[in-house]
């Protein structure tokens, strides 16, 4: 009889708990140690345009505190206590333990209660190590160029690689917590730190995976995301190229369609835009060592004035056919290929697939290498 009492009991206190759940809200708990001056925590709502105060509320003298907030889909959410800022995902009906100490000069924390939130601080942490990584690259490359007293071509040579190695890293370390989690929100905002252009192979991927299994269909920026790879899709490495007709810069048609059965790189860029430019010396010498074994290049200028893209090509010396629809990004085959930014490339192969995307300097010298090895 005892043993089936405590049962009972134990059932009628999860009763009492269930009951008492507010599944309209979700409740902060938290507790800062050493909070000095600090008499304020405020909540901060995040997604992928901006961030708001939703928020606040005080201090105790025991450095508790409580916030409830209503959350309509799960999202990522932020605490600001002073000048430490925290990442949290929550929703309606989560009771979340927060607990850090204001005394360490990088703030951590501990939390419990939602296990998207300990997704997201496990993320924070590659995240931190990666960026502390690259601080101390930047920090060391300052400091020779301090000692030198200018900027040189061999210190930039010694240090972009490492930082660029890191970089990398630190995007396979993102895709590996991204593939690991899958189900959790964490991931998509993880994914969200990479570069999309760079990237999109891997966001494309991740979307289709989204909408297969229907996850988040509440939360709008991922709905937002899922609808801009989309759109990415028919465009991005592994599809048909989509074959149009430009006017050349002589006045007759350039059919891409032409090109089946070579290597051919679509070069986006303008005249005015001064990263293509910088970029053309590279483009050029790719193009003077690889042309005669088999690689092509269709140069299309968002130029709106035909002398200055004339003058452009003349002054780079860029002997490769040219097109341009003279509308910058407003022309069809700029809103074919969704360019948004320039310089912007993509390298179709024989059979008509796009195979590479936004490969620059080494990036192209090295993909251009091991295809015509």
């Amino acid at each position: 009889m005892k043993i089936q009492s405590l049962t009972y009991g134990a059932i009628a206190s999860l009763l009492v708990l269930a009951a008492c759940k507010d599944e309209s809200k979700f409740k902060i708990e938290g507790t800062i140690k050493t909070a000095g001056a600090v008499k304020k925590v405020y909540l901060l709502e995040a997604d992928s345009a901006q961030i708001n105060v939703v928020d606040s509320v005080a201090i105790n003298s025991d450095g508790k505190f409580e916030i409830k907030h209503s959350a309509p889909y799960a999202n990522l959410y932020k605490l600001r206590i002073g000048t430490g800022v925290f990442d949290l995902i929550a929703k309606n009906g989560e009771v979340i333990n927060f607990t850090t100490d204001l005394k360490d000069k990088t703030p951590v924390y501990e939390i419990t209660g939602s296990e998207n939130s300990e997704k997201i601080q496990e993320f924070n942490k590659i995240s931190n190590f990666w960026g502390q990584k690259n601080g101390k690259i930047v920090e060391e490359y300052q400091a020779k160029v301090e000692a030198a007293g200018k900027e040189s071509d061999s210190l930039v040579n010694i240090y972009r690689p490492l930082f660029l190695k890191n970089m990398d890293d630190y995007a396979q370390a993102v895709l590996k917590f991204v593939n690991d989690n899958k189900n959790s929100l964490a991931s998509f905002y993880a994914l969200s730190s990479l570069e999309p252009m760079r990237y999109e192979q891997q966001m494309v991927a991740y979307a289709d995976d989204l909408k297969k299994s229907n996850s988040f269909t509440d939360n709008p920026a991922v709905q937002r995301f899922i609808s801009q790879m989309e759109a990415a899709k028919p465009t991005s490495i592994g599809h048909k190229a989509p074959d149009f007709t430009i006017k050349s810069i002589k006045g007759d048609s350039i059919k891409l369609s032409s090109y089946r059965g070579k290597y051919v790189m679509l070069d986006f860029w303008a005249s005015w835009c001064a990263p293509c430019r910088a970029e053309n010396p590279n483009v050029l010498k790719a193009y003077n060592t690889y042309k005669n074994k088999g690689f092509n290049i269709l140069g299309i200028s968002l130029d709106i004035s035909r002398n200055d893209w004339e003058k452009a090509i003349a002054d780079d010396k860029l002997a490769w056919a040219h097109g341009s629809d003279l509308q910058r990004f407003e022309g069809p085959t700029e809103r074919l290929y969704h360019i948004e930014a320039i310089p912007s490339n993509f390298i179709i192969d024989p059979q008509g697939n796009i195979v590479a995307k936004n490969v620059t300097g080494q990036a192209l010298e090295d993909f251009l290498n091991k295809t015509f090895k």
